[in-house]
């Protein structure tokens, strides 16, 4: 391949157009094409070219690791953007739980403290109603108190007016007597 090329470079060469005799040191195409010759050459004894395809080996072998380490690091975001992504979802549900758990709880509490409420106030009026009972039964017993010493106090006057001391001593007793059986 090289020595094709090589022919191919000779004989597209301008010098082959020149006219007069070619292989003279006063004919410049000549002169040119020797010059060229020797500096591929000089090219070819130090080994440019594959000193310059070993540069470029080098080169295409750190792109290479380039793209292997662009590509490693590719796949390890996309596998940390998907574990962000989980981890987002698994936030979200263990939130959309905590918020459903919250208002199950606050109902349940509500409904705890809506029972409490209604057993309070059915204490209280049982409370009240066992007052105003009290009260009434109080007053009854204070009306009756009260009745009771005014009609002894009235029946002993009366039989004090009327009678004598045995009668009253006996109206006292039948008096105590009925405002015992009325009572009772």
């Amino acid at each position: 391949m090289k020595r094709l090329s090589a022919f191919f470079v000779l004989m597209a060469s301008p010098a082959f157009a020149a006219t007069g005799p070619f292989f003279s040191l006063r004919n410049t195409d000549f002169v040119v094409t020797l010059a060229f010759l020797l500096f591929i050459a000089i090219l070819v004894y130090y080994r440019v070219p594959q000193i310059v395809g070993g540069l470029l080996d080098k080169r295409a072998e750190g792109i290479r690791n380039d793209l292997a380490e662009a590509r490693r690091l590719r796949e390890e975001a996309q596998e940390i953007y998907a574990s962000y992504e989980r981890r987002q979802r698994e936030v979200k549900g263990q939130a959309d739980e905590i918020v459903a758990n919250a208002k199950r709880e606050a109902t349940i509490e509500a409904e705890k403290a809506k029972t409490a409420l209604q057993l309070s106030i059915e204490r209280r009026l049982k409370a009240a109603e066992e007052q105003i009972a009290s009260a009434e039964s109080d007053a009854v017993r204070a009306v009756r108190d009260r009745a009771i010493r005014t009609a002894v106090s009235a029946a002993s006057e009366i039989l004090g007016q009327q009678a004598t001391a045995e009668q009253r001593s006996a109206g006292i007793d039948q008096a105590i007597a009925d405002v015992a059986r009325r009572l009772n």
